[in-house]
């Protein structure tokens, strides 16, 4: 071959030969979100959080990173229609917030990760257990029996004479009938009376208030789902005009206007979540995944909202609080 020829077709080559880094082709993880609540958006909430923890594992929305997100907007019945539409994308993995959500992606057979809100994946079935989920589902799960037991010291604390606490629950909620459960027994333990205020839709809120003023509770303890995070602010109004301590389960509710709340840390949590989101991305399956507990839990106080009912906090009370809203 001439010399010439011979670098015309070195040339050729190069033309033909893929050029590494310029053509390859990078895989687009896809993410579902599901939520009985409005959609998790990727710009605040627990949607920022997850995408925040989702970052430093090598993740960007809009190059390597799509989000598919759907939310109920507390018509739990849409679930499953909701469900069926994450599949229909092909997501990769689904994020779930709710019994409701995690029930619906667990029938699906997509990949799920629990972020909050389903109570204990054991009782209600979503796994086999927490060292071994089996199945499509895993996630993060908290101890009941333990988080109620600090709720309720922490309302006797602020109402020392704590002898009656009204708990709010939605009662078609499995995995927050069996966390209302947990409480009531955690209260028995310390003495204190419960008084059972199940419900179903948002009209039952007036028969729970209307109990609640023939037969006053010292304080009253919410159990979060979306029908009682949706009536959340009718919860915030009779407890001030009745002057009733309250404690949520979440610090949104706190900072939306409610007294008190104790429960886990959410950006740790979704940062924990945004890891396993990570290892189902590279291979790994849900059922070798073992459900894992929050390591750490934020006691927040709005005091400005203790002023406004007219409560004294004591100090000890203050002493204990994360953060104290002024």
């Amino acid at each position: 071959m001439r010399r010439r020829e011979f670098i015309a077709f070195l040339g050729g080559m190069a033309v033909a030969a893929p050029r590494r880094g310029v053509a390859q082709t990078t895989r687009v993880y896809r993410l579902g979100t599901l939520t009985v609540l409005p959609p998790m958006v990727p710009t605040a909430g627990p949607g920022a959080l997850l995408i925040a923890g989702l970052a430093p594992r090598g993740y960007t929305l809009g190059q390597n990173l799509a989000h598919e997100a759907r939310g109920a907007a507390g018509k739990v019945d849409q679930m499953p229609q909701l469900m069926q539409e994450l599949k229909d994308a092909k997501v990769d993995v689904v994020v779930t917030a709710s019994y409701p959500a995690a029930a619906a992606a667990k029938a699906s057979g997509v990949p799920t990760v629990i972020a909050s809100g389903s109570g204990d994946p054991v009782a209600t079935r979503l796994v086999e257990s927490l060292a071994r989920p089996a199945g499509n589902v895993t996630g993060i799960s908290d101890d009941a029996s333990i988080l109620s037991t600090k709720r309720l010291g922490l309302l006797k604390e602020m109402s020392p004479q704590l002898h009656q606490v009204a708990m709010l629950w939605n009662q078609d909620d499995l995995g927050m009938s069996l966390r209302y459960d947990a409480s009531a027994r955690a209260a028995q333990v310390l003495g204190v009376r419960v008084q059972p205020l199940g419900v179903r839709e948002p009209d039952d809120f007036d028969q729970a208030f209307a109990a609640m003023t023939r037969d006053p509770p010292d304080a009253i303890l919410m159990v979060t789902d979306s029908l009682t995070f949706l009536n959340r602010k009718r919860v915030f109004d009779f407890a001030a005009e009745h002057r009733l301590p309250a404690i949520y389960e979440q610090d949104v509710i706190t900072r939306d206007g409610g007294l008190m709340s104790y429960g886990a840390d959410p950006r740790e949590s979704y940062d924990r979540v945004a890891a396993l989101v990570d290892r189902i991305f590279k291979g790994a399956k849900p059922a070798e995944l073992p459900f894992e507990l929050p390591t750490r839990y934020l006691f927040v106080l709005n005091l400005k909202t203790a002023k406004a009912m007219n409560l004294t906090v004591p100090n000890t009370l203050l002493a204990l609080a994360d953060e104290v809203i002024e």
